[in-house]
């Protein structure tokens, strides 16, 4: 008897155990900074206006949910209508009507997010693949001048007039190469999978690649991993390790695009060329200079270290690219004694957990001090679609995969 009952409590178990292994985890999140410039939502698009952006997932879920980004917004961002609906072709603003859902923020379809905040959706029951192309709409009732956003997103997105967040299509759509303030997609995930971030700046952001392409070096690494590992990109262009550029620097936004994603196990941290590149603009450095702009460097990598540590998350450490020739920097000998230098301490054992040589990868193996031209995209910084597939490719999938 007491066999049977243990039997019979082990079997009911069983399901209940099978459900706790389903949580929510991140799938998608670019980086949110300040759209400014051309960058920003036209002044006759901040009103009464729909905006339907194209993103891929990286790994798919039972249930959805939806991010809304205000991080840098000057004034609260009322959306009074949103939708989600599977992206059938991801360079056009066409949608699957059947798959369409309205999205809600505690039962109600508009929300109000304050300055300085983000809102999460209320779970959409609706099932995606991996890799899979979705479209969210949101209709603007009025956006704050200083829009949150991140303008390099290598992906078309509609503006149009009116509150078209529920058709099919959209008519009177303009387009424009930019994401705005949607920060994120959850997917609801039954089975125990790694978390990738990718913290760097416009190479991994995804300059040279192709628009609505998807082939930056995350997404091959994505696809690498086949749906058994997420693989969020937090690259941002001009980014660097010390100093604010388009947007606000590594180190001050480690909490936002890092430690506060939910289930983060690894760290690929590539940054850095834009710290050696921009250091000499202001004039020469001398001896000094130089190994004070190495030692802050080293320094800022430290910090990302121990402070990723502290969450438990593996954190790979990624050499910095050649740039030699690059006509927005003129590196000269020193610059390229101070990145050998940095590349040095990378590449040394104990400082980071694991270790992605893109340097030996990307460079010429004539001219080490260079991109190898089969993958520059022209400007001698920047690969080209079959450097990112390379740099996606020397990943090794056991430093992720358990």
């Amino acid at each position: 008897m007491m066999r049977a009952i243990l039997l019979l409590t082990a079997l009911l178990a069983a399901p209940a155990a099978a459900a706790q292994r389903c949580a929510w985890q991140p799938s998608w999140a670019p980086s949110q900074y300040v759209a400014t410039a051309d960058n920003a939502l036209p002044a006759d698009a901040r009103q009464d206006h729909t905006l339907r952006q194209i993103l891929r997932l990286s790994i798919g879920g039972t249930q959805l949910r939806v991010g809304l980004s205000n991080a840098f917004g000057t004034a609260p961002l009322t959306i009074d209508a949103a939708s989600l609906a599977p992206s059938p072709d991801n360079k056009s603003a066409a949608v699957d009507a059947k798959g369409l859902h309205p999205l809600t923020f505690s039962g109600s379809r508009g929300v109000t997010i304050p300055m300085g905040a983000e809102m999460l959706s209320d779970p959409v029951a609706m099932t995606a693949s991996d890799f899979a192309d979705l479209a969210v709409s949101i209709h603007y009732a009025a956006a704050p001048s200083v829009q949150t956003g991140h303008p390099g997103a290598r992906a078309t997105s509609y503006l149009a007039p009116g509150n078209q967040v529920d058709a099919a299509t959209l008519t009177g759509a303009t387009t424009a190469d930019r994401w705005f303030n949607l920060s994120a997609i959850d997917v609801l995930h039954c089975a125990s999978a790694p978390v990738v971030v990718a913290l760097g700046d416009s190479i991994t952001d995804g300059r040279g690649t192709t628009t609505n392409g998807n082939d930056r070096w995350t997404d091959v690494l994505a696809l690498r991993l086949g749906g058994k590992a997420a693989v969020i990109n937090k690259g941002i262009g001009g980014n660097r390790l010390l100093n604010d550029g388009l947007g606000p620097n590594a180190l001050a936004r480690l909490d936002r695009d890092v430690l506060s994603i939910a289930g983060v196990t690894h760290l690929i941290v590539l940054e850095g060329i834009n710290d050696l590149g921009t250091a000499a603009q202001s004039g020469p450095l001398d001896e000094a200079g130089h190994k004070a702009l190495v030692a802050r460097m080293i320094g800022a990598f430290q910090q990302i270290v121990e402070r990723a540590h502290m969450h438990g998350i593996k954190v790979i450490g990624g050499t910095i690219m050649p740039d030699m020739d690059f006509t927005g920097y003129h590196p000269d000998a020193a610059a390229e004694a101070d990145r050998q230098a940095v590349n040095a301490w990378i590449r040394a054992p104990g400082h980071f957990d694991a270790l992605v040589d893109f340097d030996a990868v990307m460079r010429d193996p004539a001219q080490p001090d260079r991109i190898n031209p089969a993958y520059d995209v022209g400007d001698h910084l920047h690969p080209n679609p079959a450097g990112y597939k390379a740099m996606g490719e020397a990943v090794p999938l056991k430093l992720i995969l358990p």
